[in-house]
């Protein structure tokens, strides 16, 4: 069950600055930013700001039934909905992107396959979003995949700093229109 879509905008006006959005990603985005994936293989996915769990929804559809899903997200509200996703592969965690090597290791992993991320970059403080980035790309496992939807492209050379590969795709199907950075870290050689 999602918020209805006046909560959901209430709670975007009320904390524009950790939602970054008033409107919740359409299937469109949701497609397009799981699409680098391969669930099959994937053990461990994270996702970072969750929201409601439009997305969230999207992951769990595709995942296999032994991999585990750790979405992150600090708006208690969308915690509450997201407990109210009743599949044992999901777990919430209340708490900043920041700690993701700290919750992975709590959950006993060493690295996440996938990242997926709605956090809105642009809103939240240079530093912070510099050092989720850079322990997003530390938490991945070689090879794996970092994706982030941005409403533009001002961020793009932060990305292109910390991922060895970043490439865009643009989603016009969306409130507002999207883009989808693609991030990738390099296996080991």
């Amino acid at each position: 069950m999602y918020m209805k879509h006046l909560d959901f905008f209430r709670e975007g006006i009320r904390n524009i600055r950790t939602t970054g959005t008033i409107t919740r990603s359409s299937r469109f985005l949701c497609r397009e930013m799981i699409r680098p994936f391969h669930f099959e293989k994937a053990k461990i996915i994270v996702e970072l700001g969750a929201g409601d769990g439009v997305i969230t929804r999207h992951i769990l559809d595709r995942m296999s039934a032994d991999s585990k899903l750790i979405s992150f997200e600090v708006n208690d509200k969308f915690c509450e909905i997201l407990r109210n996703i009743h599949d044992p592969r999901l777990v919430v965690v209340e708490d900043s992107a920041e700690h993701i090597g700290t919750q992975l290791q709590e959950h006993g992993f060493d690295h996440a396959d996938y990242i997926v991320s709605a956090l809105p970059f642009l809103s939240l403080p240079k530093d912070l979003g510099t050092d989720i980035l850079r322990k997003s790309a530390a938490a991945l496992r070689p090879g794996g995949v970092f994706t982030q939807m941005q409403y533009s492209l001002l961020l793009k050379h932060l990305y292109e700093s910390i991922f060895d590969k970043v490439t865009l795709r643009f989603v016009p199907l969306n409130v507002p229109p999207a883009f989808v950075f693609i991030c990738e870290k390099a296996n080991e050689k």
